[in-house]
């Protein structure tokens, strides 16, 4: 009986002291002057544009780690803050084309896009000349040719200047590609006036295992074309050309890694829930000596999650720590096609089943143009919390009543929204896993993937009422009885 009565006692002062939990005392830690100074170091030029995969990330992922180390926020992944995934890149190994046993020189002669392209050797003794590769109802330049297994010759559109402009203005690479496809051709060479130089390596990809859809398609020079045709091409009768041609192509897939960090704070008497604050802390990196700097895309979201961690692990020191563990992670190549964030839901490090909600902060700084209301500085985009939880909005129009009194903009909730902006950040790699989530969004700009998205150009006091409003909804998170309720289901 006194054991009972013990544990009965202590699980109400459990329950009292969660209940008397105050986040104003702990909202301090967060300030418009803190997310300044953290916003122009990840969106400084020594961050070079945080590319998924580069110098520059790891740098960013260093400094943010740091910031949770020096806070008191224990690492989130096995004992350590960063989490690598894996990503991709195709290095040219060879491309070479020799015509009756004349080499041609790639970057001059002869291109191809590397990340297109697979792997293959060809030795052709006949081309077929299907003219510009037209075939549909105006024009079929494939008009009783049979190129199953044979490689196809065709003109660009740059060579098209005898043409009518209705005819000219309908050849394009991808139509040309998908006629000698669906006619079984085993490659395609298309003649130009301009080939661009090879490069070392093609684009960056999450996927080992990627199925290439399209036929190999090369872009050759007119004197690789006379060489094959013996002379100057001209369009006419369609033409089986006679010539040695011996075409390779070879590359090597390269991994490289790329890094989430993880950050957390521990929960007390429910502990094995959590809740989960996202941002990316990747941009576009830099090319030509230009950086794109990605100070509200998302450097604004990542430094929340930092001030905002800082906030709790303070609360945590103080005794007053939420009863949820609150997992906070910065995630990388959300650029690309949000990949890190794709890799933790495939890949969870915390049960997803037991994940109460996300909270994903992209794009905090700015006032989005379009808005010409008089009140149009007082907002946020609330994005997804009408989506798989009854629970969510509800409790987030109360969190900000209470605290922060932003407008709050639903107009990305429209099914029909024409920006699918739902899908476009990482809070959709838990959704689509049942997660509830909130999006916090302030809308694009003219700045938004350019080199001009720099901290000056940041309303801090503006970031700073967002940042609070993600901070409250997330103390309410970690201190409410129950999870939020999945009772809508995921479309």
């Amino acid at each position: 009986m006194k054991k009972l009565l013990v544990l009965v006692c202590i699980g109400f002062s459990v329950y009292t002291q969660a209940q008397k939990l105050n986040p104003k005392p702990f909202a301090k830690e967060i300030t418009a002057q803190g997310l300044k100074e953290q916003l122009y170091i990840i969106a400084g030029p020594e961050m070079e544009g945080r590319g998924t995969a580069t110098e520059g990330e790891r740098r960013a992922a260093a400094y943010i780690q740091s910031q949770f180390e020096k806070a008191g926020v224990l690492p989130g992944f096995n004992g350590s803050y960063q989490m690598p995934f894996p990503v991709y890149v195709d290095s040219l190994i060879r491309m070479s084309l020799a015509v009756n046993g004349k080499s041609f020189v790639p970057g001059k002669d002869i291109e191809g896009n590397i990340s297109a392209l697979h792997t293959a050797s060809y030795r052709f003794s006949e081309v077929v000349f299907a003219g510009f590769g037209v075939s549909n109802q105006t024009r079929d330049d494939y008009k009783d040719l049979d190129v199953k297994g044979k490689l196809v010759l065709v003109l660009s559109a740059s060579l098209a200047k005898d043409l009518p402009e209705e005819q000219r203005s309908k050849i394009n690479l991808f139509m040309q590609q998908d006629a000698a496809e669906r006619r079984g051709a085993a490659a395609l060479l298309v003649v130009d006036t301009k080939i661009k130089d090879v490069p070392a390596t093609g684009n960056m990809y999450a996927n080992p295992y990627k199925t290439n859809y399209r036929i190999n398609t090369f872009i050759v020079s007119e004197a690789v074309g006379n060489a094959i045709a013996g002379g100057p091409l001209t369009v006419g009768e369609p033409q089986i050309l006679t010539a040695k041609l011996d075409l390779d192509f070879l590359k090597q897939p390269v991994e490289l890694k790329s890094y989430n960090v993880l950050g957390l704070v521990e929960g007390s008497d429910l502990k094995d829930e959590y809740v989960v604050l996202t941002a990316h802390y990747d941009h576009m990196g830099a090319k030509d000596g230009k950086i794109w700097f990605g100070a509200d895309d998302d450097g604004s979201g990542t430094v929340t999650v930092i001030e905002i961690a800082k906030a709790f692990a303070k609360a945590k020191a103080a005794g007053k720590g939420p009863r949820r563990t609150i997992l906070f992670m910065t995630v990388s190549g959300e650029e690309r096609g949000l990949w890190g964030s794709a890799y933790y839901g495939e890949n969870p490090v915390y049960p997803l089943e037991k994940t109460t909600v996300n909270l994903n902060i992209d794009m905090i700084g700015r006032i989005d143009p379009d808005r010409a209301k008089k009140d149009s500085m007082n907002y946020v985009y609330i994005v997804g919390d009408d989506k798989l939880s009854s629970d969510l909005k509800p409790i987030s129009e109360d969190i900000n009543k209470k605290y922060t009194k932003l407008g709050l903009d639903y107009k990305f909730n429209d099914p029909q929204d024409p920006m699918r902006i739902y899908y476009r950040s990482d809070h959709y790699n838990f959704a689509k896993h049942g997660v509830p989530i909130i999006f916090y969004f302030s809308g694009l700009h003219p700045d938004y993937h350019q080199p001009t998205d720099t901290p000056d150009k940041i309303n801090y006091p503006l970031m700073h009422k967002r940042a609070l409003l993600v901070y409250y909804t997330a103390w309410e998170m970690a201190n409410r009885d129950e999870m939020l309720k999945r009772d809508i289901p995921l479309n």
